[in-house]
């Protein structure tokens, strides 16, 4: 199984470089990860290299938002974001995107 996000700043027309991101199981609220999004606006939940494996369960991923408003010069209504999704195949790729303004946000399975 394998694990990754990617913000776009819809507003700027660019992708979100530098939002802090964390990763918990949501019967534990365990945090599994705490990283921020590359140059790219992307992040790959990897350890040296290699995807870290994830068992089958719920899991959040939390999008500090107004950490990257406040340091893009922008305000915005929404400081965090937070997604919740399910891992029913732990062998599969789970792709998690979030676009991104200061007033809206959505997301959906990517691929």
């Amino acid at each position: 199984m394998s694990l990754s996000t990617h913000v776009l700043d819809a507003a700027t027309g660019r992708p979100a470089h530098g939002v802090p991101v964390r990763l918990t199981r949501g019967d534990t609220a365990a945090v599994l990860f705490s990283a921020v999004t590359d140059p790219d606006g992307r992040y790959r939940h990897q350890n040296d290299g290699e995807d870290v494996s994830l068992a089958a369960g719920i899991y959040e991923l939390t999008f500090d938002t107004g950490a990257y408003f406040a340091a893009s010069g922008q305000s915005g209504f929404y400081p965090r974001v937070t997604v919740t999704f399910e891992i029913v195949d732990p062998g599969a790729h789970h792709h998690v995107p979030l676009l991104l303004s200061p007033f809206a946000f959505s997301t959906y399975r990517g691929s």
